[in-house]
């Protein structure tokens, strides 16, 4: 009897195990969250800490700054490494010495550091903070209070339509990336 239950339970390991096994070696459904977290993490840039932090978020993250929100455009100044500008026929190459540490101008405007700062917040802004920018366009800094509180240049009328969960990935990816201290202009 003894002998019949340890074979029975070793049969029932060895089943789950190997259907494990065939989940884990089964590559993601396309276009699933499951693949932009997977290609979140093929194009970051820069060297990603996930101590701590939620890795689905963060790849999730990458894939819509990355892919999709086109942060790098505007928030790196300039986008591109030298020799490695796409627009001119070069094969692309993000410039990795000032990712995301804005500087960009825009007439008036320019682009805001979003890397995380010494607090390892992304701009210095908690979520809720963060959160607000994305559906409010609120400036939290009021550097045009002549012109407008809300942010001019970026396209928070389009991110505010965001989900909770997006914005949460990309805040979780922005406190993943390295910071890069700037000064006024957002020189690095």
């Amino acid at each position: 009897m003894k002998a019949k239950v340890l074979l029975t339970s070793l049969l029932v390991l060895v089943i789950a195990f190997s259907l494990f096994r065939l989940s884990d070696a089964q590559p993601p459904a396309p276009d699933s969250e499951q693949s932009r977290i997977q290609r979140g993490y093929q194009i970051a840039p820069v060297p990603l800490n996930v101590r701590g932090k939620d890795r689905a978020l963060v790849g999730l993250g990458s894939y819509i700054v990355n892919a999709q929100a086109a942060c790098n455009d505007c928030h790196t100044n300039p986008p591109f490494a030298a020799g490695h500008d796409p627009f001119l026929g070069q094969p692309a190459q993000i410039n990795t010495e000032g990712y995301l540490a804005g500087g960009t101008a825009f007439g008036p405007f320019v682009s805001r550091n979003i890397t995380p700062f010494e607090d390892g917040l992304p701009a210095g802004l908690t979520f809720a903070e963060f959160k607000r920018v994305l559906r409010t366009g609120h400036d939290p800094d009021q550097e045009h209070p002549q012109i407008s509180p809300l942010l001019q240049v970026m396209p928070w009328p389009i991110y505010k339509n965001m989900t909770d969960r997006d914005i949460r990935a990309i805040y979780e990816y922005l406190r993943s990336i390295p910071p890069i201290e700037t000064d006024e202009e957002g020189e690095s």
